[in-house]
Formats: structure tokens, sequence, C-alpha cells
């Protein structure tokens, strides 16, 4: 599938900053699944700065912009060529070991509730199957509800409310899998549409399990489904605040605002 991404975000400020500095994560991820064939990424007014890869394979690029500054807007453009594999990250290239991703972080410790949940859906036919049922069980906790949660409610929170969002579906079963041992991470990306054709919330988060002998395996408990060719991987991290996409910093006295529109598409229809 050749999907097409636009994807601004602007910051606005109620008075002028004097500087900003932002990291973006925002270049889809080198695997056997996806081929860049276009990626476009600007600030405007800026300049970019520093561009590395780090160990978990994501690339990472600096950006600097010299006030006075009203506003700060990230544009990301481009074109990929996806390909499913069922979820399983072929070809990735990353240093850190899988045991990295065992360390909990505040949203994704987990509670007593979150690991008694961990326990009643473990499987019995190894690792694989476990991730499933665990992927499974979390889909039937917590069900997709925008509204309910916000950026710091933790896995716990959403577990107890029963509702909640990609962002909490993902904590969740990364904390229910890191009781089991098995090392679990956040990613956060795209997605075309839902299974049945629907329109989605085109920028998404899921959860990676490292599964031995397959390597790490994404499963998307939001739409019960693991990631295919309707989905563009970006970045991953030990939960949704080391995965984001845009990260920044203003220097000024104003209060910020954000406004974020994705939309995506398919070159082939």
């Amino acid at each position: 599938m050749i999907l097409t991404v636009s994807h601004v975000t602007t910051y606005s400020y109620d008075r002028p900053m004097l500087s900003a500095a932002q990291s973006l994560r925002v270049f889809p991820s080198r695997f056997d699944g996806q081929r860049v064939i276009d990626w476009s990424v600007q600030i405007e007014g800026g300049t970019r700065g520093a561009t590395f890869r780090d160990g978990a394979g994501d690339k990472i690029e600096s950006w600097t912009l010299r006030g006075p500054l009203e506003a700060v807007v990230v544009r990301v453009a481009g074109q990929v060529e996806t390909t499913d594999l069922a979820g399983v990250l072929q070809g990735h290239r990353e240093t850190i070991a899988p045991e990295v991703y065992l360390r909990d972080t505040v949203p994704t410790e987990a509670d007593q509730a979150l690991r008694d949940l961990a326990q009643s859906a473990a499987g019995a036919s190894g690792a694989l199957d476990t991730a499933h049922r665990l992927s499974g069980a979390v889909a039937e906790a917590i069900a997709y509800r925008p509204g309910v949660t916000h950026a710091h409610t933790t896995a716990a929170e959403a577990l107890a409310l029963g509702e909640g969002v990609c962002q909490d579906h993902a904590h969740a079963l990364i904390a229910m899998a890191r009781c089991l041992e098995m090392p679990a991470r956040y990613v956060s990306g795209y997605l075309f549409a839902s299974e049945d054709g629907t329109p989605h919330e085109a920028a998404h988060a899921w959860a990676e399990v490292y599964i031995d002998g397959l390597g790490w395996v994404g499963f998307d408990a939001a739409n019960r489904c693991c990631p295919d060719a309707r989905y563009i991987r970006l970045g991953s991290g030990l939960d949704a605040q080391g995965a984001a996409p845009i990260r920044g910093v203003a220097r000024g006295v104003g209060a910020e605002s954000m406004d974020v529109t994705v939309a995506l598409a398919s070159a082939q229809q």
C-alpha cells in the first residue's frame, strides 16, 4: 500500500517567546515493512541542527528558532510504501537490548488490577500466544472512548475507568507484558483506517512485545489487530513521552496552546 501523509503541528503563544528548540522523531522507521518514497520535515523560520539515529533505531532531528515567536509550525509530509508483515518488525536495526524495556515508568507501572489481568490472560502455548491474549484482554477491559482520559493518564487509571484511547491501550498492554517479564515498548505512528475501513484518527499508537526467536511484534489493542500495511511506524520508547513524535521547549513567559492536524490517504485510491 502507498500512503501519503500530511501532519501539521502548530504551537501558539499568547505573548511572543524569546526562542524555541524542537526535537523531532517524525521519520518513518527503516525496516522491511516500509519504504520511504518521499519525506519532508520543515519548521517555518527554524534552523535545522543535529540529526542522529538512537539505539532504538529511530531517527531524531533537532531544530532551533529565534524570537520573537508568536507561533511555531512543524510541517511533515511524505509518501511511504508499506507491506503487511503481520506485525513483525523484520529488518529493523537497533542496538538496545530488549531487556531494557522491562523497566517500568510512571504511566506503565502496574497495580494489582493490571497484574491480576495479566496473570488471567497468560496463555499456555508460548510467548506469542500470551501476547495475543494480553492484547485481547486489554481490548475487552478498556473500551475506546475519546475524551475521558488525558496525556498523563496512567495504565492503572485507564483500567479502573474502563475507557480510554490508543495511548491508554498501549500503556496497559505494556504494563501487563512487563508483569510477565516480557519486554514491551510504546510505538508512535500513523494509521490509515480501522480494519473495517472506517476512517480512524490518523495519529496513532500501539505496543510492541519482544518474542524470543521472532523479535519485536506489534499489537494494536485499540483495533484488536497487529499492525499491517495500513500503519506507518515512526518511533518507540518506554512510554508515550519517550516515543513522542515532537518534543520541545520555548523560552519566555507566554502561555502555549497546540493544534495538530494529521491526514492520511491511500495513493492507490
